[in-house]
């Protein structure tokens, strides 16, 4: 029960120094080389740079012994992206008639808090792709839209009963989820740490988007993603629930003026660091109001007054 606690502990708090020092100690009593590369890593960030070289050497040889043993727990389907102290906190998982079993192994992992699930079909050719180039966007939604890609509408019932309140990031991102998808997924969340939802060409729609929105469990979100989602001005009034947004990614969504002025109403609109949004989704009118909202910060008003 203690271990847990600690692991609780700094899942909420990932950057807590003392808190991952003690639990090297315990991971030491183990016979666990995690403890030793968080002492080594701790020591690295402590250390001048004319003395780190040493330190490097000594922290790659010991990754370089231990590291095939540290992914054991994950199941084989499973594609670590990132780790903290050589724990997994990334991790990617493709959609399979198995991937409830799989979801649910990978997040018994310590500290996994991120999660991407991909579909075999559009699978990895997006990672390749520049997100700013409309046209690559545009021929992959139409290709998508005649079945060259359609990877089929996912069931998100197979992961009826997972509790992803855990994660601080979840990633759909290609896959067809649905507006039905979208009112499955909000049912997953049973606490408000989700901070990042990508849910780029989703097909969740308005409706889609009112049901996330209504979850009570995620309000606590900072950065979403709902490019090529079919939004309309009535869905971006339902973004209004999310009141702590800084970065919001709208294109190819059609909102019009009327997206624009709900946009601008967003409880959130003054707090934007990043809007990803073009002239094209709202028209010039749109654009207009945009760059002349008092509420928006500076840079992104700015930004408008140039288109």
């Amino acid at each position: 029960m203690e271990v847990m606690v600690i692991e609780e502990a700094l899942r909420a708090r990932p950057d807590d120094f003392a808190a991952w020092h003690a639990y090297s100690d315990r991971l030491l009593r183990q016979g666990d080389a995690r403890g030793m590369l968080i002492r080594l890593e701790q020591r690295l960030a402590r250390t001048r740079p004319a003395d780190r070289p040493a330190v490097e050497r000594e922290i790659a040889d010991l990754v370089a012994e231990h590291e095939d043993r540290w992914d054991d727990g994950l199941p084989g389907r499973a594609r670590v992206r990132s780790r903290r102290y050589g724990f997994a906190t990334e991790v990617a998982v493709e959609w399979s008639d198995h991937v409830r079993e799989v979801v649910e192994q990978v997040l018994r992992a310590p500290f996994v808090t991120t999660l991407r699930i991909t579909s075999n079909a559009a699978a990895e050719e997006d990672e390749d792709w520049d997100d700013e180039d409309g046209d690559d966007d545009e021929e992959w939604y139409l290709a998508v839209d005649r079945g060259e890609l359609r990877p089929g509408r996912l069931d998100l019932r197979a992961l009826a009963g997972l509790d992803l309140g855990r994660l601080t990031e979840l990633d759909l991102s290609y896959l067809s989820v649905g507006f039905d998808g979208a009112e499955l997924l909000a049912a997953l969340f049973a606490s408000d740490r989700l901070r990042a939802l990508d849910l780029r060409y989703c097909r969740i729609a308005d409706t889609g988007l009112a049901a996330l929105a209504a979850c009570p469990h995620l309000g606590g979100l900072r950065r979403l993603h709902l490019q090529r989602n079919r939004v309309t001005a009535e869905g971006v009034r339902s973004l209004h629930r999310f009141t702590e947004l800084t970065e919001l990614d709208l294109r190819y969504n059609d909102l019009g003026e009327a997206g624009a002025q709900a946009l601008l109403a967003a409880p959130f609109a003054g707090s934007l660091t990043r809007l990803w949004l073009y002239d094209s989704d709202v028209g010039q009118d749109g654009v207009r109001k945009l760059a002349q909202a008092a509420n928006l910060p500076p840079g992104l008003r700015s930004m408008w007054r140039c288109v």
